[in-house]
């Protein structure tokens, strides 16, 4: 069982940027694929990036690729989501999760965070 806690949302003007961290507990963070979701209000909650257990594999959502990159650091239990060049539909609640095996679908992810929320202005 892993734990998930994030970080480092806020209040950003369009073309800025900001960095999500999520921090796992457990001595297994190594083995789950981790990855970030996004909800926005009245909308579904929708893939954004995922990273494999080594970070060797990694997928993005087609409108933040060259925006977004995923990282993780294993030592420090630690994954995160350099957001660039935000847009205003961006904006939305971010949440890390974790599950074994690679996927990019919200329905395979089984330890979720409680979320951060993440606001970009016009």
């Amino acid at each position: 069982q892993v734990q998930l806690v994030e970080s480092g949302g806020g209040l950003v003007e369009a073309g800025g940027s900001l960095r999500l961290s999520c921090a796992a507990s457990g001595r297994t963070f190594s083995m789950y694929t981790m990855g970030w979701f996004r909800q926005a209000p009245g909308k579904e909650r929708e893939f954004v990036a995922a990273i494999s257990e080594r970070g060797r594999t990694t997928g993005y959502l087609d409108s933040v690729k060259g925006r977004f990159t995923i990282s993780r650091d294993n030592a420090k239990n630690m994954v995160y989501l350099q957001m660039n060049s935000l847009k205003p539909e961006d904006t939305a609640v971010y949440y890390c999760a974790a599950q074994v095996g690679y996927s990019e679908r919200v329905s395979n992810f089984r330890y979720w965070g409680q979320g951060t929320q993440v606001t970009v202005s016009s």
